[in-house]
């Protein structure tokens, strides 16, 4: 009996399992047909090979189409896009079929917190309106666009507006928006990364367009992570809205990193990071492409120039360059024609206030001396669609456990494996305690979440340390702030002087790279390989099994650096083709030349 007793709830249970099984296998296979999606967005859908729903974009879109307001909290790559951009573009979609959508004033603002984002939300949705036969206006504003321009683009008027809570704030307040056309016209209000507009800055501008909503207009709120500045936005805009988290949408656990992600730690001294840096990169102990995390950006270029000494060629991405340069890198970066980006995460440092707070307090000649401010509309970590990044090191720790769950976000996306590794210094403990407390709550099944980093050994730490206290000795200060604006004139002049040429030939984007050497003394050529007796067997073999994965996943099969011969060095012209011909049949044609000439004279002297 005692037997009997027991396998009976094991078969209930393993019945259960099955019938749980079977009911998420009907979840997972939810298409976008099923939601009641305009015909034409399911066949813009299908065209771009989309054809299955994820958990979020199943559960959010019947409740938006059926015009409720709902907040949405999804981790990054979830499908948090897909699931507001198609309902509304189906109720678009819907008042041009009825001949109702024309009004004197834009029928959705999509607010997003960066500049960044708002471009990637403005493609993704142009992406959808391309294949579908019943034409919306879209249009993009940006806080740094001239005020005529915005009245232009704003004609019309336009069916959705993608930008900032700054940039509507302009438009309201220089009569380019009426209010009294926003009232009578807009139908739908959406918050992108709504945990990051207060963040960045943009209360009092939110708070302003709150009295030009209507009350009938729909509001949609996306968030990554649950936050007080999405209750004070819920409380500020919804009306008894619909909560959905991950969670609640199918996901069996709410994982806040998925497991596709390995996460390692490597303790040393601060001082000591540039060599475990080179170390890693030089070694080859982790996989490219490589997001190379850091606080500050003066230490980006002065890894940048540290790295340089070494052969290994990088970009900096930050907040100091112009709106092109950083989308052209990030183009760049994600097509494959460089495997090392430095990007500065200083959404929390001091150094974007501090120049914000000098831009405000020095007088107009003091500006002219300040060559570029930080762009507060800018956020590397949030925002930012970076594709294939096999690698995430944090050189410098963020400043918040939150910040840490979004810079390992970058990686392991659309089912693809990714590694971490956080450089951790002895000032950095406490930040990694409290990463480590997060994470152990999110998995309590699996005690140890970061692990230490398993390949790279003391002795092949050792073996490197002399060359690379030598060489991050003589990157000085002066190195890296002639670097930094070395840098910044170079893209200045690229971004305003190429916009126009790279709109009319856009192949032609690759043309202009980022990862050239910024110093201008002269690299010892003998750093740039390192001699067998350096490397141990042991990591040898760690290396081996790197570039074997690496040939596994086939990453080696990627685009390479493009060399056109209509732009290389010197005058830009084709080659000859009269250069084609060998030396000796040049000398053949010179001496038959020759001898045709001396052969004419003698005749002449004989007639």
């Amino acid at each position: 009996m005692g037997s009997s007793t027991e396998e009976k709830p094991t078969g209930q249970e393993e019945e259960k399992r099955k019938e749980g099984d079977e009911l998420e296998e009907e979840e997972k296979d939810v298409s976008f047909e099923t939601l009641g999606l305009d015909e034409q967005l399911t066949r813009a859908l299908r065209k771009k090979g989309i054809t299955i729903a994820t958990p979020i974009q199943r559960e959010a879109i019947p409740l938006i189409l059926e015009g409720k307001d709902v907040v949405a909290r999804a981790k990054t790559g979830s499908g948090k896009t897909f699931s507001y951009l198609l309902p509304m573009l189906h109720s678009l979609l819907k008042l041009c079929s009825e001949k109702r959508a024309t009004k004197s004033s834009p029928n959705v603002f999509i607010l997003v917190p960066t500049r960044e984002l708002c471009a990637q939300v403005y493609q993704e949705t142009s992406s959808i309106l391309e294949f579908c036969t019943e034409k919306l206006k879209l249009v993009q504003l940006t806080a740094s666009m001239p005020h005529r321009d915005m009245k232009t683009s704003l004609a019309g008027p336009p069916n959705i507006v993608v930008t900032t809570p700054a940039c509507i704030s302009t438009c309201i307040s220089k009569g380019i928006l009426k209010a009294s056309s926003i009232k009578d016209s807009l139908s739908m209000l959406i918050l992108d990364e709504a945990d990051l507009l207060l963040s960045y800055g943009y209360e009092n501008d939110l708070k302003g367009l709150t009295a030009h909503v209507p009350r009938s207009c729909q509001c949609i709120l996306m968030s990554a992570t649950s936050s007080p500045d999405v209750e004070t936005l819920k409380k500020l805009l919804l009306h008894n809205p619909v909560t959905l988290t991950l969670s609640e949408v199918g996901s069996s656990k709410d994982e806040i990193i998925p497991r596709s992600v390995e996460q390692f730690w490597i303790s040393c001294d601060t001082q000591d990071k540039l060599l475990y840096l080179l170390s890693l990169l030089k070694l080859e102990l982790v996989q490219k492409k490589v997001l190379i995390f850091v606080n500050t950006i003066d230490m980006a270029f002065r890894i940048r120039l540290f790295l340089e000494k070494f052969g290994i060629k990088s970009a900096v991405l930050n907040a100091e360059l112009p709106q092109n340069s950083r989308i052209h890198i990030l183009e760049e970066f994600n097509a494959g024609l460089f495997d090392y980006l430095i990007a500065t995460d200083d959404s929390h440092s001091k150094e974007k206030e501090q120049a914000n707070k000098e831009s405000k307090s020095k007088s107009k000649n003091s500006k002219k001396r300040l060559k570029q401010n930080l762009d507060s509309e800018f956020g590397v970590v949030r925002g930012i669609d970076f594709k294939n990044v096999y690698t995430v090191v944090n050189f410098d720790m963020p400043q918040t456990a939150a910040g840490y769950v979004h810079r390992i976000g970058r990686t392991g996306r659309a089912h693809n494996t990714g590694s971490s590794v956080s450089l951790i210094s002895l000032e950095e403990e406490s930040i990694f305690e409290e990463i480590q407390s997060l994470l152990e709550a999110d998995k309590k099944e699996l005690p140890e979440i970061i692990t230490p980093f398993p390949l790279l050994k003391q002795n092949a730490v050792e073996s490197l340390r002399y060359r690379a206290q030598d060489v991050a000795r003589s990157v000085t200060t002066r190195d890296v702030q002639d670097a930094r604006r070395q840098d910044l004139k170079n893209e200045i002049l690229n971004s305003e002087k190429l916009k126009a040429h790279f709109e009319e030939n856009p192949r032609d984007l690759d043309l202009l790279k980022h990862d050239k050497i910024l110093t201008n003394k002269v690299i010892p050529a003998h750093l740039k390989e390192i001699p067998e007796y350096l490397v141990d067997p042991t990591t040898k073999e760690a290396s081996k099994a790197v570039k074997l994965t690496r040939a596994a996943m086939g990453i080696d099969t990627g685009p390479k650096r493009k060399h056109r011969p209509a732009f290389r060095k010197g005058s830009g012209k084709t080659s000859d083709p009269l250069r084609t011909f060998s030396a000796q049949s040049g000398k053949r044609r010179k001496r038959s030349d020759g001898d045709e000439s001396r052969r004419k004279r003698r005749t002449k002297q004989r007639s």
